[in-house]
């Protein structure tokens, strides 16, 4: 098969039997429309409506419907049809997805583009020549991101594409559809396996901290609800007993800690996506010394709560506590415990039963809770399992978090080189395509 230069920056060579045009002169681009709370005309009707947020990459997301007022007329001319591309015009910009249940009745919003299919162009081919443009660098330039990046109807119906014979777009968007979902079915075997690999990890945390190493041990009632059974050489204590709350001055070298729901408390340089933080420009800053126990006051419920790895400073919204002078109790314990607390949802019952909609866990509510206290040396072997026993199980999920990756991104390179015909995927057997 032979090349030649497309003249289009994103897409490349392209076979020397494809052509190049633009959106428009293969397809029928509607804008949708402007949202309309109220009733303009007492004819007017009440309809659900589709927005950005409900057009996902290859799928749409009804979880959240919303409605809005329109005419007989506009129902009719802004209604959604199987096999119509709907792409986003604002929000995730050219993101899209066909449709493919009934919808009857739906309208879209003006943040949603309605495409039409015709004998020049396929639906489909354009989703996944969409997705390679959301790929490139391209999109960037083309939207204009210094501002609200908008994918305006102009800018959509100007956009150059490559594309072969209608039947050829067909023979493509199928084998796409096949090989896409192969690589779907993958990824979500993967995730589902994620998912149990975490469950996995708290069971072993919650095991470990509530009824400690050995199985065989003698338990009793620990008085406390959410807790139950407890070995019975251990003790329950208000956490106030246990640690103090601290407030430090800052030292002119420290640099701000954020949390992650991981429960890493680190400097905000190694900050990842997920964490904790505050504006720099926030006032009353604390100081935070490496090992000391750290909780995220409005974030606790989401696993905010960590042992420092750093010196550093934090705001207010952060609860700093250090093991009181006796000792008793072995702070990477207590941070598991509190977790433990965080995960079961514990903590956001409390946090809201104490301030109705409020997710705050503020020093005053930690401070009255009970912890069970087992002896100084059976909490660091705990602490220690648990430390080991994560750490396997991470590094389990980071490696198929990398293999997910890996094949997102051959989807990606697969898509690529099929719309842009790199590959001839006429020739290929494909029996499940035909």
């Amino acid at each position: 098969m032979s090349f030649k230069e497309s003249g289009i920056e994103w897409i490349g060579q392209i076979p020397t039997h494809w052509n190049t045009l633009s959106v428009s002169k293969a397809y029928k681009v509607t804008l949708g429309k402007m949202l309309q709370p109220s009733s303009n005309d007492e004819r007017d009707i009440k309809v659900p409506y589709l927005k950005a947020a409900n057009v996902q990459d290859g799928f749409l997301n009804l979880d959240k419907l919303e409605e809005m007022y329109c005419s007989i007329n506009e129902l009719k001319s802004l209604g959604l049809e199987i096999g119509d591309l709907v792409v986003c015009e604002g929000g995730e910009v050219a993101r899209s997805t066909i449709i493919k249940e009934d919808l009857e009745g739906f309208i879209f919003q003006n943040s949603v583009h309605r495409v039409k299919e015709s004998e020049k162009g396929n639906t489909k081919f354009l989703h996944y020549l969409l997705v390679t443009l959301r790929a490139s660098n391209f999109i960037n330039i083309l939207v204009n991101k210094a501002t609200i990046a908008h994918f305006t109807k102009d800018k959509f119906n100007s956009l150059k594409i490559a594309m072969p014979t209608i039947n050829e777009q067909s023979i493509i968007s199928n084998y796409l559809d096949v090989k896409c979902a192969k690589v779907e079915s993958l990824i979500e075997a993967k995730r589902k396996l994620i998912s149990l690999l975490e469950q996995q990890r708290q069971s072993i945390i919650t095991e470990a901290v509530t009824k400690g190493l050995n199985p065989n041990v003698k338990t009793k009632d620990s008085g406390v609800k959410w807790i139950g059974e407890i070995p019975e050489h251990w003790e329950m204590k208000k956490i106030k007993y246990l640690v103090d709350r601290m407030s430090r001055e800052v030292q002119p070298e420290d640099e701000v800690i954020t949390v992650f729901r991981d429960g890493q408390v680190t400097l905000r340089k190694n900050r990842r996506e997920d964490g904790f933080t505050f504006s720099l420009k926030e006032l009353g800053y604390q100081g935070i010394k490496e090992g000391d126990l750290v909780v995220h006051q409005m974030d606790a419920f989401a696993g905010a709560i960590g042992v420092s790895d750093s010196n550093g400073k934090a705001s207010p919204v952060y609860t700093v506590c250090t093991p009181k002078n006796n000792y008793e109790i072995h702070i990477p314990f207590l941070c598991e415990v509190i977790r433990v607390m965080s995960s079961s949802g514990y903590i956001e019952s409390l946090a809201k039963g104490i301030r109705e909609r409020s997710t705050d866990f503020r020093w005053k509510d930690m401070g009255d809770l009970f912890s069970y206290v087992p002896p100084i040396y059976e909490q660091i072997q705990i602490a220690i399992y648990i430390s080991k026993a994560s750490k396997e199980i991470k590094d389990l999920i980071q490696s198929i978090n990398i293999s997910i990756q890996k094949l997102k991104e051959y989807r990606q390179s697969l898509i690529y080189e099929a719309v842009t015909g790199k590959i001839d995927v006429r020739d290929m057997e494909l029996d499940e395509v035909r």
